[in-house]
């Protein structure tokens, strides 16, 4: 609920910024009533993530099946999420300072992986992070882990490249508005890209260059694509995951291949995010989960008819639903709150 503070958890607040071992699925609120209306317009699996600060923490995929947040968990973690654009605000900090921070902060890494007794035994020099944020930046530094970067002025996105070059890591990058400027440079290095189709009007200076044939432009430069919301940063707030598919559809008509633009809702994030084999698309051996749709499901008028999650349909009213029934049967004599008779 964007108005109740209590009820947002979207990052940790970490050491400066730094917040690499927080797993936000740890905190998840598995009935939360914004599940079921996503799972009823067909939306089966998402990728969560925590957002803020330099490094947010770890991305996990999760499940729409009713249950405890264990049973919801498809896979933890599958990145580590960072930001490489400048910060808002009087006191931001510039985009070369975050870029030495993120070099600061791998040197460290690997100086406690190759030292660890010594900065246990607080033999070492002062490092960056605490141990367990250093701990869990060691996957990525081995390319286990893919770092996913949020940065969407190009000259960012290149930077990130070249980061990823040196420390060899492997590198998603998310928003990417300006992505379509050196989609050759994306594709040779083989970095997918989080991206919508929704919006063309820049929030930013970082994303003067966006426009909604973004997505097109990639996918045809040879670069996995995975579509997401970015209609103008509520979606994600709301959590309304099930409008991924009018992104898609937009993208489309912005020149997307129709093909193209399913799979990047379907198959291609679960290979982004190495949960293909279980996920993704409909394959002997993986999870059954299946939409029955009512036409083209990126037409904006099509209805999820049936939704099975893991072989079970699940059929569950979401709160919009409780809603509406309730105010198709009030009492015939009913007044609104306040409506008072007066003489």
């Amino acid at each position: 609920i964007g108005a109740v503070t209590s009820t947002r958890e979207s990052g940790a607040v970490g050491h400066e910024g730094v917040a690499a071992a927080f797993m936000p699925w740890e905190g998840l609120n598995p009935t939360s009533v914004l599940f079921t209306p996503a799972r009823n317009a067909g939306i089966t699996s998402v990728m969560i993530a925590p957002q803020g600060g330099l490094i947010a923490g770890q991305a996990a995929m999760i499940h729409l099946v009713p249950g405890t947040a264990a049973e919801m968990l498809l896979r933890g973690p599958v990145g580590m999420v960072a930001a490489l654009g400048p910060g808002r605000g009087p006191n931001a900090t510039p985009r070369a300072e975050t870029l030495m921070r993120l070099r600061e902060l791998f040197d460290d890494a690997r100086m406690y992986r190759a030292h660890r007794a010594d900065f246990d035994r607080a033999q070492t020099r002062e490092l960056a992070a605490g141990h367990l944020d250093l701990e869990a930046l060691l996957p990525v530094l081995d390319g286990r882990l893919p770092l996913i970067v949020a940065a969407d002025k190009s000259s960012d996105i290149e930077t990130a490249l070249n980061l990823a070059k040196e420390y060899n890591l492997k590198l998603i990058i998310a928003g990417g508005a300006e992505a379509w400027e050196v989609a050759d440079k994306l594709a040779a290095a083989h970095v997918p890209v989080l991206t919508g189709a929704m919006n063309n009007i820049p929030e930013s200076f970082a994303s003067l260059g966006q426009r909604q044939e973004n997505a097109g432009i990639l996918s045809k430069a040879g670069v996995a694509v995975s579509v997401i919301g970015n209609a103008g940063g509520g979606d994600e707030d709301a959590f309304n995951v099930r409008n991924v598919r009018y992104e898609a559809g937009n993208a489309v008509a912005y020149g997307m291949d129709w093909n193209a633009a399913l799979r990047a809702i379907t198959l291609t994030p679960a290979e982004t995010f190495g949960v293909a084999d279980r996920i993704g698309s409909l394959a002997p051996g993986k999870v059954a989960d299946v939409v029955v749709w009512s036409g083209d499901p990126l037409e904006f008028a099509t209805q999820a008819e049936h939704v099975f999650v893991s072989g079970r349909e699940i059929i569950q009213p979401s709160r919009q639903d409780l809603l509406e029934q309730r105010y198709k049967s009030l009492p015939a004599n009913y007044r609104g709150h306040g409506d008072t008779d007066r003489h």
